[in-house]
């Protein structure tokens, strides 16, 4: 019998799809709590607070990177024991899960306050921004633990196959986001604070809504009190998977967070032009990104149930959907650059505008790249292999930061050269990714 969310059956090409859609809707409401933060203050406020507000965009994803790291490696080996059909030992591993991210998290988020102008400093923020940047951050820190209980559930639906679920609770989140955002910003006149207050409040209706469906509506994920113990086995399980997940987000974003303070010592303009195309940047891969994400599933549930030719057949599947759609959409994004630049910077700054389109020209254009190398963390996650996932963000990583730095310092160059950089680092890392994959495929065709 089909079980509820089982992706070991049917249509590879359709099941994927079909997946996938519910998420990426999410992943693209989610992107709208910053969004909307954005492109409010960009509008409303200025370009001080556009600076601001993107530049702790950067900081901010890097910390819910480890949290979400670690949320993603649990939800592999969810995917894994749901995928064999043991829900005790999926239940066990929920309850390990649960205590060591939110240790972590409460860890994490008194780091985040007590070193909070430490890290502003490190990130060279110029001193008109600085103010409204720690204003900012100081009440959206306030926020993580709710970032936290979204994340977990979330990644336990998705991990039984449940990609709806979390999209339905985001939505309203989202919308009271925006609502708030615009009553708290200009009708209360509280500028860039409103906004941060919009965005907890929002995160924090989220958290509650998908934490109260599981317990009441999945009965089969409820922890039962012999659930409730550590099991040696899961606590090892979960920490090898998230450990190293973890580690590869937070790689991959450090890495971005010294591409931002490098971005920051050119100033305010070239801050507020990264910061607005960036956001396009999220929307325009963010498709690809969850693609990646459900084909993690996919493949994790089907390696538990041992069926290898599933397996290939969705690789095969998967690399041609994800390069035909990362084409397409760098096409729409080197051709419409401007007006999209336009949704976040006011018209008259033609300097934000000038470095902002040529920043989406140069980048954008490669959308393959990061697309690849998404199916490619999600492969080696979900075949128990995390940890060549993080030799991949290493290499990926390695290589934009040390190119920006060195490119950047060279004047006929300068801050074009951190935008090249980002492509290069990308198609380094999938030639690594799709080489040792083809290395191991043909050395278990001649065992």
């Amino acid at each position: 019998m089909l079980r509820k969310g089982d992706l070991t059956q049917g249509g590879i090409t359709t099941t994927l799809l079909q997946f996938t859609l519910p998420m990426l809707a999410g992943s693209l409401l989610q992107q709208c709590y910053n969004i909307a933060d954005t492109l409010i203050v960009g509008q409303c406020i200025g370009a001080n607070a556009l600076a601001a507000v993107g530049s702790a965009y950067t900081l901010m994803v890097f910390l819910i990177s480890i949290l979400l790291g670690l949320s993603m490696g649990s939800g592999t080996v969810f995917s894994l024991q749901y995928g064999a059909g043991n829900l005790p030992a999926l239940r066990r591993s929920v309850y390990v899960s649960f205590l060591l991210i939110g240790t972590v998290t409460v860890l994490l988020n008194g780091a985040a306050f007590l070193w909070l102008d430490p890290i502003l400093r490190w990130l060279q923020v110029p001193s008109d921004v600085y103010p409204l940047m720690h204003g900012y951050l100081w009440i959206i820190f306030w926020g993580i633990a709710f970032t936290f209980l979204y994340n977990f559930y979330a990644a336990l639906l998705r991990a039984v196959g449940d990609s709806v679920t979390p999209l339905w609770f985001l939505a309203v989140s989202v919308v009271l986001n925006i609502g708030l955002d615009l009553f708290l910003i200009l009708v209360l006149d509280r500028g860039i604070e409103g906004a941060a207050v919009a965005t907890v409040v929002a995160q924090g209706a989220a958290a509650s809504g998908i934490l109260l469906y599981t317990y009441k509506k999945r009965p089969e994920l409820r922890l039962q009190r012999e659930d409730m113990r550590f099991d040696r086995s899961s606590l090892k399980e979960i920490t090898s998977f998230s450990t190293l997940t973890c580690i590869q987000q937070s790689v991959m974003n450090f890495g971005i967070l010294m591409v931002q303070g490098l971005v920051n010592s050119f100033g305010t303009a070239v801050m507020a032009a990264f910061a607005a195309a960036v956001k396009i940047d999220s929307f325009a891969y963010m498709p690809v990104q969850e693609f990646g994400n459900a084909f993690s599933t996919f493949v994790a549930q089907n390696f538990g149930a041992r069926k290898g030719d599933r397996i290939r057949r969705g690789v095969r599947s998967a690399f041609l959907i994800t390069i035909v759609f990362s084409l397409v959409i760098s096409l729409l994004v080197f051709f419409f650059a401007k007006p999209l630049m336009l949704i976040f910077v006011r018209p008259d700054e033609t300097e934000i505008l000038r470095i902002g389109v040529e920043y989406l020209r140069i980048e954008g254009a490669f959308y393959s790249g990061i697309g690849i190398l998404f199916l490619l963390y999600g492969y080696y996650r979900a075949v128990r292999m995390p940890g060549m996932s993080v030799v991949l963000t290493v290499l990926s990583l390695g290589t934009r930061v040390v190119l920006s730095y060195w490119l950047a310092s060279i004047p006929s160059i300068g801050v074009t050269g951190i935008w090249w950089s980002i492509p290069i680092g990308w198609f380094l890392a999938d030639l690594a990714g799709i080489a040792y994959y083809r290395y191991r495929k043909y050395a278990a065709l001649r065992a």
